[in-house]
């Protein structure tokens, strides 16, 4: 189901847990790491399709989460040509996304990957929110930052607040309100004009170790519902 534009409507999860770290999973037998995410099937609400992505990626029931916001317009990446099948190309174009920001009520151990028999990741980390994305593919990283940037004024102030001190150093009143987010396009805070350090933790190996893992026995396929290969 493609828009006049050639983009297929799409959804991005970004999952919390208690510290407003984000689930990461790492893509079946790639070294690429990325937010849950799926098409819109016909017929279906946004809501109802970031629901049924999250059971058939994580495993998550409604229950197991709160959603806390989403963004308020589409956010639009292209696929190159090369990570498109040959007769799909001029058609399919890309994805436009709704994104969400949820947090889990659940534990750890409600997470599943083999929720289905086509799980989508093999392995799943908890990262700082503000983590680089260079182990993200390269034509998702602008929408990224747009997602992550969009949604950051709604994490609870507790975590900037948090974040901040642990720097040494008072937030002004701007961090303090949730209102001090950085250049506009870098999704990085700041302090009093300057870009703070992440914290410890943050840096984000292109191949970290993961905290668990599954055995890469599912090979890659096509998603046939829009043309884009399932590696990517």
């Amino acid at each position: 189901m493609l828009d006049r534009d050639g983009f297929r409507p799409n959804v991005g999860i970004i999952l919390l847990n208690q510290k407003n770290q984000v689930f990461w999973g790492k893509r079946i037998r790639t070294h690429s790491w990325q937010f849950p995410q799926g098409g819109i099937d016909r017929g279906e609400t946004p809501e109802q399709a970031m629901f049924r992505e999250l059971g058939e990626e994580v495993g998550l029931k409604p229950e197991h989460v709160r959603i806390v916001a989403r963004t308020r317009d589409w956010l639009r990446y292209e696929v190159p040509d090369r990570y498109i099948r040959r007769e799909a190309r001029g058609h399919y174009k890309g994805q436009k996304q709704i994104w969400y920001l949820l947090q889990l009520l659940g534990q750890d151990w409600d997470l599943n990957l083999r929720a289905t028999d086509h799980p989508e990741f093999d392995a799943w980390r908890w990262n700082d929110y503000w983590v680089p994305l260079e182990a993200v593919i390269e034509f998702k990283r602008g929408v990224y930052e747009m997602a992550l940037t969009e949604l950051a004024r709604f994490l609870p102030r507790a975590e900037q607040r948090n974040r901040y001190l642990r720097q040494g150093q008072r937030p002004t009143r701007e961090v303090r309100e949730g209102r001090d987010m950085g250049p506009r396009g870098t999704g990085l805070p700041t302090l009093h004009g300057h870009e703070l350090e992440l914290p410890p933790g943050a840096s984000f190996d292109p191949d970290p170790q993961a905290a668990y893992v599954l055995p890469p026995e599912t090979p890659h396929g096509v998603d046939e519902a829009c043309g884009e290969r399932k590696d990517t």
